[in-house]
């Protein structure tokens, strides 16, 4: 599937944990640094703005229906998570609206086996998966939204947390994010 763009948008209040280690500032600034030179991604600063605007928790479903707004209606939209983040769709606010507005694309990370991911998935994410899977990503350009995608990709396991802990007890981070990012770190002592 051909992806004409790639947004990379940093949580600005995420509702599932609590108000993130580093400035809104920063995360602008690493996730700037990490997109440069590619000129598919793009830095997204929609979810940060609307924190600024003490607008609240920052929702999925908000960027969206933001996102889905500023497209022509076929568009296609996808949203990419791991299968972590699946198992746990059930309790994000509005949940099946999602479906409304995007795909998504679920990218398997390690520890998850395919089979028994989905046996761990609760019966509405079962159903759901059950008529509106899609095997091929070109199927999700037939269509502006509500299919489910699963992707098995090369598997890193890497995750924030990991590289957080990892900063804070003064281990390497090389090979974990991009040297920019490394060095931003280290220069604004973060996560430290």
């Amino acid at each position: 599937m051909n992806i004409g763009q790639v947004r990379f948008i940093p949580a600005g209040h995420p509702p599932h944990r609590g108000q993130p280690r580093a400035a809104a500032a920063h995360r602008l600034e690493m996730t700037r640094l990490a997109v440069a030179g590619n000129p598919r991604f793009v830095l997204d600063k929609r979810e940060i703005a609307r924190e600024s605007g003490a607008a609240g928790p920052s929702y999925s479903v908000d960027t969206l229906a933001d996102l889905r707004a500023e497209l022509p209606p076929r568009t296609p939209l996808v949203l990419f998570m791991g299968s972590d983040a699946f198992l746990g769709l059930t309790t994000w606010h509005q949940w099946r609206r999602l479906f409304d507005l995007a795909h998504i694309a679920v990218a398997h990370r390690p520890g998850y086996s395919l089979a028994s991911w989905e046996d761990a998935l609760p019966d509405p994410l079962r159903t759901l998966l059950s008529t509106r899977r899609c095997d091929q990503a070109a199927e999700l350009k037939e269509k502006p939204a509500g299919l489910v995608f699963l992707h098995t990709i090369t598997q890193l396991d890497i995750s924030a947390s990991q590289i957080r802990d990892r900063a804070l007890r003064g281990k390497s981070l090389r090979y974990l994010l991009p040297e920019s990012v490394i060095d931003y770190i280290h220069e604004n002592h973060l996560y430290v």
